[in-house]
């Protein structure tokens, strides 16, 4: 399977295509950004595209990451998603931040839980702890950075995230301290077309994940309401 992948929702503009059966990426790139993801996608895609000597008839699926994350940046990678697997006719599939942030960490081994912390500004965090078998030890939230220390409970954790350095200088000494510590400024885009490869198009729907209301709601969100 051909998977296109894209991410916008954080502090990068990147774009992939995983061949799964060669189980390797032919083409990816990455810029690290804060703004100005609108302007920088599409010739990021079309550029990587060209190094992977895809063209977009051969996609058997399109992934991108639908949040938590910026609500502008989200917007951006999501509305492209659904552009290129409306004109290639191909499902279009969403994938957590969260996930994609704890997939290579569960995937490299080790018997401690995960939590991931993404920065959500005023002291809170999007955070879900997953245990070594990637699942769901704590739901996905935004909460205070304190709420997160209910995960100590668990023992020994490895934190990723952007807000992960964070969440690990705040961490109470009383709890048994960080396994391991990865503050990426975004998840791996590899990561994010390897979710997408085995999610399922029914349910992992390519729709804003936000955890909590934006700040301002396009035509079509505020229709689903």
């Amino acid at each position: 399977m051909l998977v296109l992948a894209i991410d916008t929702a954080l502090q990068s503009c990147a774009a992939a295509v995983l061949d799964t059966e060669s189980e390797r990426c032919l083409a990816k790139k990455s810029l690290l950004m804060q703004r100005g993801h609108a302007e920088a996608l599409m010739p990021l895609i079309a550029e990587m595209m060209r190094e992977a000597a895809v063209d977009y008839p051969q996609l058997e699926r399109i992934a991108v990451t639908v949040g938590p994350g910026s609500f502008t940046g989200l917007r951006v990678g999501i509305s492209a998603a659904r552009g290129i697997g409306l004109a290639a006719n191909k499902p279009v599939v969403g994938v957590t931040t969260l996930a994609a942030y704890a997939a290579p960490v569960i995937g490299a081994g080790g018997e401690e839980p995960v939590i991931v912390a993404i920065d959500a500004r005023h002291d809170h965090v999007y955070s879900q702890t997953f245990s070594s078998d990637g699942t769901t030890l704590i739901r996905p939230a935004i909460a205070s950075i304190d709420e997160t220390f209910r995960a100590a409970r668990f023992g020994a954790l490895r934190f990723v995230g952007d807000a992960a350095q964070l969440l690990a200088d705040r961490w109470p000494p009383q709890f048994e301290p960080p396994a391991s510590i990865d503050p990426q400024p975004a998840p791996g885009i590899e990561w994010v077309a390897w979710i997408g490869a085995t999610s399922d198009p029914a349910i992992a729907t390519p729709r804003p994940y936000y955890l909590r209301a934006p700040d301002a709601k396009t035509k079509a969100e505020l229709a689903q309401r």
